[in-house]
């Protein structure tokens, strides 16, 4: 297999079949979203543990985050429960719309392979200055 240059193309599923230019202008564009939203869900993930880790008291040792024997729980690990929730709901949607990418890219169609290395990029740069303001 080898990378190709053309507007033909098979990917993720049957009847996403492109067999003109702009049809595949407009599949590189839905494969350069979804790279990007594959970084913005990336560096949200990334907030949600930065506000995680915030929420716990700082002698609040991971231990502690179980439930004590008397029954009694810590008010910090209700929220540490709901954004360990959150992170594991963004981890899903990453890793479904990473392999829907990377399926994509093994269609071996040189288009759909810039479109996500584009994507990647333009996503880390709009969302990566972001992280800082969370």
């Amino acid at each position: 297999m080898s990378f190709y240059f053309s507007d033909t193309a098979v990917l993720l599923f049957d009847f996403w079949s492109v067999h003109s230019s702009a049809g595949m202008l407009l599949s590189v564009l839905v494969i350069l979203l979804l790279s990007m939203l594959y970084e913005a869900i990336k560096m949200g993930k990334a907030v949600l543990l930065q506000q995680a880790l915030l929420a716990l008291p700082r002698s609040l040792s991971r231990e502690s985050l179980v439930e004590s024997e008397e029954g009694n729980t810590h008010p910090a690990q209700g929220r540490w429960f709901w954004y360990h929730l959150g992170q594991t709901l963004f981890h899903v949607v990453q890793v479904v719309l990473g392999y829907m990418v990377m399926l994509a890219v093994m269609s071996y169609n040189a288009w759909i392979f810039l479109g996500a290395i584009v994507g990647s990029m333009l996503g880390y740069f709009v969302v990566y200055p972001l992280l800082g303001r969370g």
